[in-house]
């Protein structure tokens, strides 16, 4: 991964070849490391459960499942390499999972097009006013976040109420979209990989993609070069709240229904899924790839555990374990980063 092509800060450009040198390396094996535990872990549970691949719907579920983690933790990582975090995503799935069907059901004939935009702009919109307060407001923004997380749950659960989205307000045609499969692979996963593909691309290939790991990696160095950080922040924020968005979306494609407490607890997971990932919590570097991954596999984790009869407990435990580790990983590997830089400057 490399985060410039035009000149950067001096402190920043002592800092690139080092960083290149072990944190690709690094992120290349967690990635090849995650596809390896997502293939053992599949084995192992479907040598002892035919059924968990083998069923009739078992091989649409496995690989369904991990698409709307994959959305908001894509997002969510995109706001981490920034240096912040954003735990509202959950509440925002669930407000825009209630609109689209409250769309659906009070303007009937709607295009499901329309209903796929107003949707994603109601998500950008939530992630903006997030992205506003912590780039104007200079406040923390787990703090920031965290207040939303609630005021967005409180507004649902007050229009909502005792309330659910009923399968017969959606039309046929979205809820095929659950269902359809191309290849036997679901269309929904084929859509999310498709979104995978363009903010990668984005984050790697576009100047205001890599400017968002130049903010992470030093905010102050970033301010000095003349980066515009306010409005990458905002960018950020907004693209998060946009991808959440999309996965209520995915979400009420595949269950049909949704009530105010949908996406109750997926912050936690965007995050876990960004960590494990590769992305680190302090920001300025991951890629887009290994978040994806990172989500396929805490999804597996959690499909995969169940059938082999261990306990609810027991699978937070081992989710838990796999962040410790990748946050001693990424620090072990700022620690001989900055060994080699402190080296490199005494050989010369």
């Amino acid at each position: 991964m490399s985060i410039t092509r035009t000149p950067a800060p001096a402190s920043v450009q002592a800092q690139l070849p080092a960083k290149k040198s072990w944190l690709e390396t690094a992120l290349r094996a967690r990635e090849i490391s995650l596809v390896v535990l997502i293939l053992i872990l599949t084995a192992v549970t479907t040598s002892q459960h035919h059924d968990f691949l083998f069923s009739a719907d078992g091989w649409r579920e496995f690989l369904r499942q991990p698409t709307i983690l994959i959305l908001i933790g894509v997002g969510e990582a995109m706001v981490i390499i920034t240096r912040n975090v954003d735990v509202s995503v959950g509440s925002i799935v669930g407000l825009t999972t209630y609109f689209a069907g409250w769309l659906f059901k009070n303007i009937p004939g709607i295009p499901i097009v329309v209903v796929v935009v107003l949707t994603l702009l109601l998500g950008t919109l939530l992630g903006l006013f997030n992205g506003v307060l912590v780039a104007f407001l200079n406040v923390p923004s787990l703090v920031i976040t965290l207040g939303t997380l609630y005021a967005y749950r409180g507004i649902a659960v007050l229009w909502i109420g005792g309330n659910f989205i009923r399968p017969s307000w959606l039309p046929e045609a979205y809820k095929r979209l659950g269902t359809v499969k191309v290849l036997t692979i679901p269309v929904l996963l084929l859509m999310v990989l498709v979104v995978v593909l363009a903010v990668g691309w984005f984050m790697t290939s576009r100047r205001q993609g890599r400017d968002l790991y130049a903010v992470g990696s030093n905010p102050e160095a970033a301010v000095l070069y003349g980066l515009r950080t306010s409005r990458l922040v905002l960018t950020s924020f907004a693209s998060s709240g946009a991808l959440a968005g999309l996965a209520g979306l995915v979400y009420l494609a595949i269950y049909a229904t949704g009530d105010s407490q949908v996406g109750t607890g997926f912050e936690l997971q965007a995050v876990a899924a960004a960590v494990v990932g590769g992305v680190a919590i302090v920001g300025g570097s991951g890629t887009i790839w290994g978040v994806a991954l990172g989500a396929f596999f805490l999804a597996t984790i959690s499909s995969a555990l169940p059938v082999l009869g261990i306990p609810s407990l027991w699978q937070q435990a081992v989710v838990g374990i796999f962040i410790v580790l990748a946050i001693s990983l990424d620090r072990l590997l700022a620690i001989r980063h900055a060994n080699a830089a402190i080296a490199q400057r005494k050989r010369a």
